[in-house]
């Protein structure tokens, strides 16, 4: 039988540090959309999943890429991709190459909805995130949070 390894607990300064990387998880994405609901059609998440197709060749993503790149299980991100597609800002189709899967695709009226969201978008970012970050090196926290991020 393998011997149980001891588990160290948590640091003071790590506990610390979870316990606000938690409420930042949390509480930044519903202080985003909420202001992105006050000028938009579209929630934060809504927006980035249409930041995502706007970047894919041919503006068009696998479901399950899609759920990936925006860290979300497949069937969360079939629940907002048929948020945008009631909206005409995405639609679904069979992938050519896979008939077992789906394509989100982009479509002109989607990409419309992008351009008028990036002002409100990056106004709430620069204030609830950038600003509170003058003075610190932003390279650096991109190197410590992608360590973190799982891929």
């Amino acid at each position: 039988m393998p011997t149980p390894t001891t588990i160290e607990p948590l640091s003071q300064d790590e506990e610390a540090f979870l316990r606000v990387l938690g409420r930042v998880m949390t509480q930044l994405p519903r202080v985003v959309d909420a202001e992105m609901l006050k000028e938009q059609p579209i929630t934060g998440g809504e927006y980035m999943v249409l930041v995502h197709l706007s970047e894919a060749p041919d503006n068009q993503l696998r479901m399950s890429e899609l759920a990936q790149a925006c860290g979300l299980s497949l069937s969360g991100m079939t629940r907002v991709v048929n948020r945008l597609e009631s909206q005409s800002l995405v639609l679904r189709q069979k992938c050519p190459e896979d008939g077992r899967a789906w394509l989100a695709v982009l479509t002109s009226s989607g990409w419309t909805q992008l351009k008028q969201a990036w002002p409100t978008n990056l106004a709430s970012v620069r204030r609830h995130i950038f600003s509170r970050l003058e003075g610190c090196d932003i390279v650096a926290a991109t190197r410590v949070l992608e360590r973190i991020a799982p891929m």
